[in-house]
C-alpha cells in the first residue's frame, strides 16, 4: 500500500470512526487497518491518531492530515471521472447505494443487462436502507426515495411514487369494507416503523386542507417486503407506496382501499451522484433504470391500472 492508500484509509477511519468499521466496510482484517496507520504514521514522522481500548481521536497533526487526505481523495475521483469520459466505451468499477427494495427488485434487474451491454464495467450493488454518505463512501450513484437534503449532491427523479391503502380479500371477509376514514382508523394495520420513526400516522387532503388518518397498529416492521407480506397473510390493511406492489393487485392478492383518497406522496424515486458532470457509466446506468422503469406511467403502476 503506498502513501496516497494509506491516507485514504486515514481518511476512512476517521469518518467510520474505528479500525473494526472500517475492517468491515472493506472486508479486511481489522489488523490490517491498524498496521497500515501506524505505517502511515512512521513515513510522516507525525502521530496521527490517539488510541485508547474504545475510542479513536484526531491529534493535532491528525486534524490537518484529515483535510489533506480529502483533498486528495477528491482529486484522484475527479482525475478518474475525467479519464472515464475519453474512453470509446464505458470501464471501471459502478459502485452503487440502494435501498433494499428499490435495489432488489428494480436497479439489480438494470444492472444486470447493464454489465451484458458493456462487459468492461465492474458492478457492486450495495442495499442499505440507513442514509449513506455517497462521496465518502467512495459511490457513484445512490437511488433513495425522496430528494436528498445535502445540496451537494446532484438529484434526478427517476419517477414518481404513490401511497395507498391496501387489504387481502381473507382481510375484507373477516372484516368487512372499509366505508370511510373511521373506519381505516378502527381496523387493524400494519406500518413500517424504523429508528425513530413510524408511519402509522398518513397525512392526506381534502378539498385542499390538510388532514391525517391515524393507523391502528396491531404490526409493526422495518422492510418493505416484509409489509407487503403481512397485508398478504391477512393481518391487517396498510397504506403502502405503489413501487412495493407488484403483481399483488392485477392477481388478486391485494384490493386497493378508497381509491378516490387523495394521499400524500412520501416522495419520488431519485437518483443522486457528486458531480454534475457525471462519468459517462453513471449517466447510462442512470438511463437505463429510466428506461426501465417508464418515462411516463413508472412499472409499479401498470399492475395497477390492470386490476380485474
Amino acid at each position: 500500500m503506498d502513501l496516497a492508500s494509506r491516507l485514504l484509509l486515514f481518511i476512512e477511519v476517521v469518518e467510520l470512526g474505528s479500525f473494526a468499521r472500517v475492517s468491515e466496510h472493506r472486508n479486511i482484517d481489522r489488523s490490517v487497518v491498524s498496521k497500515q496507520i501506524s505505517r502511515l504514521e512512521e513515513e510522516l514522522q507525525v502521530r496521527l491518531l490517539n488510541r485508547t481500548t474504545r475510542s479513536l481521536s484526531l491529534t493535532s497533526a491528525g486534524k490537518d492530515m484529515v483535510r489533506q487526505a480529502g483533498a486528495l481523495r477528491d482529486l484522484l475521483s475527479e482525475a478518474r471521472r475525467i479519464s472515464e469520459n475519453y474512453h470509446a466505451t464505458p470501464r471501471g468499477l459502478l459502485r452503487v447505494s440502494s435501498t433494499t427494495f428499490l435495489g432488489r427488485h428494480y436497479v439489480h434487474p438494470v444492472m444486470i443487462g447493464f454489465q451484458k451491454k458493456y462487459p468492461d464495467i465492474e458492478v457492486e450493488l450495495q442495499l442499505e436502507d440507513r442514509m449513506v454518505d455517497l462521496v465518502g463512501e467512495g459511490y457513484d450513484i445512490g437511488f433513495r426515495i425522496g430528494r436528498p437534503k445535502d445540496s451537494s449532491l446532484v438529484a434526478q427523479k427517476i419517477a414518481r411514487n404513490r401511497l395507498l391503502f391496501v387489504a387481502s380479500p381473507d382481510f375484507l371477509e373477516t372484516h368487512g369494507q372499509p366505508r370511510d376514514l373511521a373506519d381505516l382508523e378502527n381496523l387493524p394495520a400494519v406500518t413500517y416503523s424504523g429508528p425513530g420513526y413510524s408511519a402509522d400516522r398518513i397525512r392526506y387532503f381534502e378539498a385542499g386542507k390538510e388532514k391525517f388518518i391515524q393507523l391502528k397498529s396491531v404490526h409493526k416492521v422495518n422492510e418493505d417486503e416484509m409489509m407487503v407480506n403481512a397485508v398478504s397473510a391477512g393481518i391487517g390493511l396498510a397504506a403502502v407506496t405503489a413501487y412495493m406492489i407488484r403483481d399483488e393487485v392485477s392477481s388478486g392478492l391485494l384490493v386497493p382501499l378508497m381509491p378516490d383518497l387523495t394521499l400524500d406522496s412520501l416522495g419520488s424515486f431519485y437518483a443522486v451522484y457528486p458531480h454534475r458532470d457525471a462519468p459517462v457509466k453513471t449517466r447510462l446506468f442512470i438511463e437505463a433504470l429510466k428506461e426501465y422503469i417508464g418515462p411516463d406511467e413508472p412499472i409499479w403502476e401498470k399492475g395497477l391500472s390492470a386490476q380485474p
